[in-house]
Parts: C-alpha cells; structure tokens; sequence
C-alpha cells in the first residue's frame, strides 16, 4: 500500500530551489521586496493575434500596476495557441523589458463543476504531451494552473483502479502522469525548462484529487502557492481569511526555498478591500511573487461593492483616495481607474515596509501530507489572534506544538507527543485530535475521553488550580455548542470552563505527564464559533498556548496577529465596523512605532494577576491599538 506519510524534512535551500528563486527574484524587478506576475490565459493570447488588442491592453495595465513577468499559457481546456501567437505575445512583452513564462491549465471545461483529463484514457495522455511539449518550445519556464488533478471515474479508471482507495490510485496516478506526460516530455524538448506546479487553496483535500504535497514538490523545480481565499461566507469552502498568509508559511516549509509566489484572483468578493486584502496578507508571509489572475480581469472597472459601513473612514484600503489621486493624475485616456489600480495601489502600500520585517514566526503546528481532519482549523486559529507556523513534519525543536486531528495521519503520533513531553516541552491537541487517537495510545498520557454528548454554553469560568472559579464571561452570551470532554478528577484540571445552566465542562483542560504538559482544548461543532468567544475567555486559552511567545494579540475574534522574529509585527481587522485590541510583548519593550505613520504608541506596565489566575500569567508590557475595518498597522517594538 502506498504510504500516505509525508517525509520530507526541513533543509537548506536546494541547487533546484536556488535555481527557481534566481527564476523569480524579487530584487531586480519594480519593487523592492517582491515582484509582480500576471498570467494570461490562451483564450487572450488568441486575441493579441491583433497587436493592437495586446498594444491597448498593455498601455491601459501598464499605467496603473508596474508588471515584472507574463505568465502566457499555451493551452487551457481542449484549446492550444499556436507557435506563432505564442512567438508574437513573447516577443511584445521582452521588448519591453517583462519577463516571460509559459502556463498550462489541464482543466476540461465544466461550468460550475470542474472537468479533470481522464489520465487513463490514451488519446488525453497524447494530447497533454502534446501541450507540454508546445510550452516548452517557447518558455525556459513553465507553471501548471491548479488544474492538475484527477477528478474522473471513467471505465478506464475503474478498470485501473484495482483494490485501491480513489485517493491511493489517483495519487499514484498523477505522480506517474507528472513524470511521463509533462516533466520528460518537456525536458525532451528543452533540456533546461524549469517545471513549476500551482497548488490551488484548497490544501485539506488535495489527496482525493491526486495532489501529492509529498512527491510533487520533489519532482517538480519549484510550487506555486493559490492565496485565493475570495468571500468567506459566500463562496463554496468557506475559506478563512488568514489563509492567504498561512498557507504560504505552509509550502514554504515544505519546499524550503522552492516556493514561488502566491495567486489571487478577483472572483467572489463582495466589497473591493476584499481583494486587496488577499494581496497584502499574501505579502506578509514574505512570497517572493505575486501573481495576478488574469490579464483580462486587470483592465475591468472596479466595482466596490458592500462597504457603505466604512466608506467614508480611511482604511487600509481608502477607496476614495485611490479615486482622488486619479483623479488627480490620470493618465491620458484612461478615463476610470480599472482593477489593475487596486492591486498597483495595495501592493504599492506594503512595499516599503515589508523589508523592514524579520523572517515569520507562529506556534509551531504540524499537518503531515495527505492528511485530513478538522479541516482548515488553524486558519480559524489564526483568526483570533494564534499565529500559526505549519509543518509538514512534527517540529521537534519548538516548546509548544498545536495539534489538530489531521495529526492523525502520522502512525507515530502518541510516540512523538510523549517524545515531546518527556523532553520537558508542552503538547496542545484539540478535541478532534483526541477522539481520533483513543484506542491508539493516548490513553497512556491521559485517561480523558471524547463523548457523544453536547453542551450549549453561553458562560465561562477559569482557573489555576484548587477552589472557587473566576467568572470569565457571565450573562447571556452568544450559545455555542461543543463536545463535553470526559476526565478524572485531579488528575486532569480545567483550566478554562464551559458552563451550562450550572455545570461545567472543560474548555481547556490541563494533565501533566513525565516534564511536560499536555492540553485539551475542546473545539465548538462550527468553528466559526471561535470569533464568538468573549475575549476573555480566548486571553485565558492563550495565557497557555501563547505562553512566552515574544507578542500577543487580544481582543475580538477576526483580528488576526502576524509575528516576526525581528520584534516586528502586524495586527489586521477583517471585521466592518472600528475596534480596540490590545497588544502586549515580552522582554522589556516600553514603546511601539508604527512603520507606516510614524505614530508612537506608550506601552503600560503589567498589574498583578489575581485569584487563581495570579500564578500563570505573564508580565507584559502592553499597548491599547485602534482598528479600522479592513484594515492593518504595522508597529516595530522599541526599548
């Protein structure tokens, strides 16, 4: 049976990864800390056979968004360019200076339900060498759009599917497909092409379509990271916003160096700052490219949307300056501002600061390839003020490690969480991670036990040890259903409580084995839920899984907390209306200066924990920040 464990290991930038960031370095281009990409599909490369199309659609991008690199596909669908109209739109772009690519999208049509190549049907195997082939007569460089998956159940797969799982066959079936019909046949033809493939958003499922987050990035040069996270709400995976900057964090450990950039599209987003904000949460994860989705989309009007709430407040994303400054200096004939303006404008924003960050920092979280459960959790985490660092293997080195159920999928898992506990270091793992590892040896640590009862909570308690509970949240909360988490009296203690009409229930529940310190942290049903916890219910879990982690972010959920290891740091409201959040730091800062304004703010020195909180909390120096909605602030912490 295949081995669905991913074994890669962090390690130095590779000869291969070196050669994809010179690919697509960020310090030679229009801007200082990233470079800028837009992919434009073949349909558009057909109708730049008209030089004046492709001359008025440069001239009109050209003026409101400074491109580094063109990304021009040879083939989408069923639909191949030709030599020539590959030849004419590359030579338009490196005349002037843009550097070019070439792109594929194995999609097969499909409106609303996306169509795979049926990878075991001969006449589509012959036609995507053919395309390969195409691309890599024109392109030293080429990027699979994330469409290279299988979603077919054709005879033909059936028949070749044997005894196998869909996810063990399709696995099997794309990493054979990777090397016979697209790596080879391209490196036939151009010995030196570098071979880049585009993973799309959607990481928890990859396995059940044929993405290997194992092989591919092996056998492909380089990745590509889909940052398209679009409406939260609306749309069908309900992605949350931090995404677009965790899941960056995640491929970049997973192919240290190798991974290329990120990929926003304008679809699905109900107010402009929406798109924006894909942008700039893209950057604070420190990609080296971004690249925009598609040409087309680049000169449509801005439509901005649901955002009366704020409309008249400068956000991060001040839409009536952007209009202003055209207004003031527009370009000749270009009457309106098009979408092209809006990425030009969020991405001319963060530029100047972005250098001025260290390398990101997070707790450190591990979700081995292949792996489901608890699906997108940690970005759920990350929207409540928990910077998370994803692994694709268990981070030995780290004090305390975040485990969700995809934790799972390692058969190792209860070994290397004693590993870490007998080594002195803490271990949180969540409700999920619990049901999913009884009868597999956590009982060995400890005897607490995920039931098939629910509590509707609406009120909370806390406390470090023995006696009387401190009231974290009273009165008529917001009800939130969870699980109820079976443990034996004083040998495991609650330190944060779910309280229902009376009763408690363990919300975080605490039990020592060997030198370590092991967590429970219990999950509500809908995850969305964790932005309705009173905020001080969340400041009590985090005096535990933030403990001694150089900053702090608390305050309402969907403020999120983006930390550096240079002292420098980024809180992001993604709520519409203003708010208060307060942020507070270890190791003797007193002042905090914005990177964008200049503003100082003065921090205020740490009062005394009371009750049976005194014990467990840290001394912090904290600062009172001011929010606008959509928007961000960058502080550096001064001594």
């Amino acid at each position: 049976m295949r081995n669905l464990f991913c074994s890669i290991r962090p390690v130095a930038k590779t000869f291969v990864g070196s050669i994809l960031l010179a690919a697509v370095c960020c310090c030679a281009g229009n801007y200082t800390n990233f470079n800028v990409a837009i992919y434009i599909p073949v349909g558009v490369v057909q109708r730049f056979e008209n030089l004046e199309n492709l001359t008025n659609d440069w001239n009109r991008i050209n003026r409101q968004l400074k491109v580094d690199k063109v990304y021009i596909e040879a083939q989408r669908n069923r639909t191949l360019a030709t030599d020539a109209e590959l030849e004419t739109v590359k030579k338009f772009f490196v005349d002037r200076g843009v550097k070019v690519a070439g792109g594929m999208a194995l999609s097969d049509g499909g409106f609303g339900q996306f169509h795979s190549f049926c990878y075991t049907d001969p006449a589509d195997r012959q036609f995507i060498k053919q395309a390969a082939e195409l691309a890599a007569r024109h392109f030293d460089e080429i990027i699979q759009d994330d469409f290279f998956f299988v979603s077919t159940k054709n005879d033909s797969d059936i028949a070749a599917r044997g005894t196998n799982t869909w996810t063990q066959f399709r696995l099997g079936l794309m990493d054979e497909a990777a090397e016979n019909l697209i790596i080879k046949p391209a490196r036939a033809v151009n010995p030196k092409v570098k071979l880049i493939i585009k993973f799309p958003n959607w990481y928890e499922h990859f396995q059940g379509l044929g993405y290997d987050l194992d092989r591919e990035p092996k056998l492909f040069d380089g990745i590509y990271t889909g940052t398209e996270t679009r409406d939260p709400a609306s749309t069908d995976q309900h992605l949350q916003q931090y995404e677009s900057y965790l899941i960056i964090r995640y491929f970049e450990n997973i192919k240290p160096g190798g991974n290329g950039g990120g990929w926003v599209d304008t679809f699905s987003i109900r107010y402009i700052d929406r798109y924006a904000e894909q942008l700039r949460d893209t950057m604070f994860a420190k990609a080296r490219q971004m690249m925009l989705f598609e040409w087309s989309a680049m000169g449509r009007p801005i439509r901005p949307g649901e955002r009366e709430a704020w409309q008249d407040l400068q956000t991060s994303f001040d839409y009536n300056q952007l209009l202003q400054a055209w207004t003031n200096n527009a370009p000749a004939g270009l009457p309106e501002p098009t979408i092209a303006r809006v990425a030009g404008y969020a991405l001319e924003q963060v530029d100047p600061f972005l250098g001025q960050l260290g390398n990101p920092i997070g707790i450190a979280s591990y979700k081995p390839c292949q792996s489901t459960g608890e699906d997108f959790l940690h970005n759920y985490f990350g929207m409540i003020g928990i910077p998370i660092d994803l692994y694709p293997q268990f981070p030995t080195n780290a004090n305390l490690v975040l485990l969700t159920e995809s934790a799972k999928f390692d058969t190792d898992i209860v070994a290397k969480i004693k590993g870490q506990l007998t080594a002195g270091k803490s271990v949180v793992i969540t409700s999920g991670l619990l049901h999913a590892l009884q009868h597999r040896g956590i009982e060995d640590i400890v005897e607490a036990r995920y039931t098939d009862h629910k509590v509707l909570a609406h009120e909370y308690s806390g406390g470090f040890g023995s006696g009387n509970g401190s009231v974290l949240a009273g009165g008529k909360n917001e009800d939130i259903l969870f699980p109820e988490i079976f443990f034996l009296t004083n040998d495991a203690w609650p330190v944060v409580r779910l309280l229902a009409n009376g009763n408690g229930y363990p919300l975080l529940l605490m039990d020592r084995y060997s030198k370590g310190i092991l967590y429970i942290w219990t999950m509500p049903e809908n995850f969305s839920d964790l932005y309705s916890l009173p905020p001080n219910v969340t400041g009590a879990i985090k005096n535990y899984v933030l403990r001694g982690f150089p900053v702090r972010l608390d305050g309402p959920g969907q403020v999120a907390l983006f930390a550096y290891d240079n002292h420098t740091f980024i809180v992001e409201s993604y709520l519409p209306a203003e708010t208060d959040v307060k942020v507070s730091l270890t190791g003797n800062f007193t002042r905090l200066k914005n990177l964008v304004t200049g503003e100082v703010i003065t921090g205020q020195a740490p009062t005394q924990g009371r009750g049976r909180w005194r014990n467990n909390e840290e001394s912090r120096m904290s600062f009172n920040v001011h929010l606008l909605p959509h928007s961000y602030s960058v502080f550096a912490a001064e001594k």
